[in-house]
């Protein structure tokens, strides 16, 4: 009999080679069988496909037109969709790619906000976990690295880009990214705390207020770091900080 772990594992495994099919770039003999077509034949296919949300076939459509008419005059647009597409299948990899590209050979571009917009978004569904999010993991202690990407890339659509209609967006989810850096840093403290490190913790605190202290964790670095400094008995540096700490009460 089949015990609940081994369920769980079979559902992964299940799942993930669902996503493999479903998300990868499609093979050239895929793309030879699409009908010839001129290029707005195919293309006006491939945008009904794409708002019906067929993103698959969508793909395989403008990857044929990609392929077929790569100077044709849909070719920028073309190369956006893919990369819409590719963010709806979750192949995250081959959509920073295909925007990596345009951003090379395109840097004048005017559709460049909504490059970098996808960007940010592209590296943020990188970043998600969807089998320990569907096992309750909470994953906030783990690297940041895609987060701080994503940061970086909405920062760039809002400091070049400030009229893009993306822009009230991309800061909405800023200030999003920048919960989630700050979360992660002090789940990290919050570990060293529990072993006793507590240097370690008092550093990562300060590492919130330094670099995070627009989020909503400023007052619970601040506690961290009082604390932290208690135990190492730096009582001068405890107190300084507790008062920062009341300051910042007193404001919110």
């Amino acid at each position: 009999m089949i015990n609940k772990i081994s369920k769980r594992a079979l559902a992964v495994v299940f799942t993930a080679s669902l996503l493999s099919a479903c998300s990868s770039a499609p093979e050239q003999e895929e793309i030879e069988r699409v009908p010839n077509k001129s290029a707005q034949a195919l293309y006006e296919d491939a945008r009904q496909t794409l708002d019906s949300g067929l993103y698959a076939r969508a793909i395989e459509l403008l990857s044929a037109i990609d392929a077929r008419y790569p100077f044709g005059p849909f070719s920028k647009q073309v190369q956006m969709d893919l990369v819409y597409a590719h963010y709806q299948t979750g192949n995250t990899e081959q959509a920073l790619a295909t925007i990596d590209r345009f951003i090379r050979l395109n840097p004048n571009h005017k559709d460049l906000d909504y490059m970098y917009y996808m960007r940010g978004l592209v590296n943020i569904k990188a970043d998600e976990n969807a089998f320990q999010e569907y096992f309750g993991v909470d994953r906030a202690d783990r690297d940041a690295q895609r987060t701080r990407v994503a940061f970086a890339d909405l920062s760039t659509l809002i400091n070049s880009y400030p009229e893009s209609k993306y822009a009230p967006e991309a800061k909405r989810r800023l200030v999003w990214l920048l919960n989630k850096m700050a979360r992660n840093e002090l789940k990290v403290a919050n570990y060293y705390y529990e072993r006793e490190a507590y240097l370690a913790a008092a550093n990562r605190g300060k590492y919130v207020v330094e670099h995070f202290s627009q989020s909503s964790y400023l007052i619970p670095a601040l506690e961290m770091m009082v604390k932290s400094y208690e135990k190492l008995g730096l009582d001068d540096m405890a107190a300084h900080t507790r008062q920062t700490l009341e300051l910042n009460r007193n404001k919110r």
